[in-house]
């Protein structure tokens, strides 16, 4: 079966002129979150569709044969809460997750709503222990 032709994309769109365009807090926290993620990953942050920060790629198969690639690990500001997307999924990660404050998740999706409300170190726990999973399918 062919790749998948996502409406979600790497682009050559600037993450400064997206971060320029969101409030002032918003912009801070989005700020260290990249440095989070700059560090876990070693790339440069590449917006993904109009509104996702995203770091590396790395190719999926599905069992049906759909294939692609996605981002290794990224973040997106939401009206409603900062979604992280960390792509090994939460499963067996409930320890960290207690310790880390205000939070909720979705299949690989970790939304917050400011990062004052979260342990940083747990944050970067997560965020470096989901790029480790990910390195067998990453693409250099």
């Amino acid at each position: 079966m062919a790749k998948a032709v996502l409406k979600t994309k790497e682009t050559a769109s600037s993450v400064d002129a997206f971060l320029a365009k969101q409030p002032a807090e918003t912009a801070a926290d989005c700020r260290v979150i990249m440095a989070l993620m700059k560090k876990a990953t070693g790339e440069e942050p590449k917006l993904w569709g109009p509104s996702i920060v995203g770091y590396g790629r790395y190719a999926y198969k599905y069992d049906t044969g759909r294939e692609g690639e996605w981002m290794v690990t990224g973040f997106s500001p939401r009206k409603a809460n900062m979604t992280l997307y960390i792509m090994m999924g939460f499963e067996k990660e409930t320890a960290l997750l207690r310790k880390l404050g205000k939070h909720t998740t979705g299949r690989s999706c970790l939304y917050i709503k400011k990062l004052s409300d979260v342990d940083l170190k747990v944050l970067e726990s997560l965020i470096t222990k989901g790029v480790k999973a990910m390195a067998k399918q990453r693409i250099k």
